[in-house]
């Protein structure tokens, strides 16, 4: 019976009778219209929350949350004319949706050894790693932590570029267009992409319905001569994003 009231306020939910931000009809509510124990009408409401589709808010009631799928184009928003007219990689993304950049953190650390074998650095070295989360419309709809080997500007960490790639505000087109400047321009790009479950620390940055699954991407970017010179750990909430690729036969 549950699966039956989940899904009739499913149809509601899609067909727009009710709306993102309207309050569900509560236990009481569909005890009394279904003829059911409260155990049911509990669960048919977790169900939504389960799938994504409502959030429970301690004290208020479980309201529908809708959101837009981000389209993610890989080719695109990764190319240099995008990047290098100023752009920043995520207004490919999020098109005329609002994004923001949240807890940056910029540190020098030694990174994990296959960091520093994808990087091709010896043993010991440092990175300067930079840590932020996205949010779109306000949800938290991605994490990032890329690594960039210091080498890149030595002998000219005075410079504008190797400055605002150590600076909050890394400028227009971001980090891609400073490592050009500093001539290690970002000529091929390698994604690995997967599917899992997160892990708490990860459901918790990312704010995730119970049983929402995560991607997980590592992104590599090489020069010309296919060196690495950024490596970059991405973790997406798989409810939030699709992914678009489009190549040639």
């Amino acid at each position: 019976m549950y699966r039956e009231i989940a899904e009739e306020l499913r149809e509601r939910i899609r067909s727009g009778r009710y709306a993102d931000g309207d309050r569900l009809p509560g236990e009481n509510s569909l005890m009394e219209r279904y003829g059911v124990a409260r155990a049911t009408a509990r669960q048919a409401l977790s169900v939504l929350i389960n799938e994504g589709l409502a959030v429970a808010v301690r004290g208020s009631g479980v309201y529908v949350r809708l959101f837009r799928p981000l389209r993610r184009h890989g080719a695109r928003r990764l190319s240099k004319e995008s990047w290098g007219s100023g752009r920043a990689i995520w207004q490919t993304d999020s098109d005329t949706r609002g994004y923001e950049v949240e807890g940056l953190v910029i540190e020098e650390v030694t990174p994990a050894e296959h960091v520093l074998r994808i990087l091709e650095l010896p043993e010991g070295a440092t990175v300067l790693r930079r840590s932020r989360r996205y949010l779109v419309d306000g949800r938290p709809v991605q994490s990032a932590v890329s690594h960039l080997s210091p080498h890149l500007w030595e002998g000219r960490e005075d410079s504008e570029a190797a400055r605002r790639i150590r600076a909050h505000d890394s400028g227009p087109g971001g980090i891609y267009a400073r490592l050009t400047e500093l001539g290690h321009t970002p000529a091929h790009f390698t994604e690995e992409i997967r599917a899992r479950m997160p892990t708490p620390e990860e459901s918790v940055e990312l704010e995730l319905f119970p049983g929402t699954p995560v991607l997980e991407m590592a992104r590599t970017a090489l020069t010309g001569h296919h060196r690495p010179v950024e490596f970059n750990e991405i973790i997406m909430d798989g409810s939030a994003y699709v992914l678009q690729y489009d190549f040639d036969a």
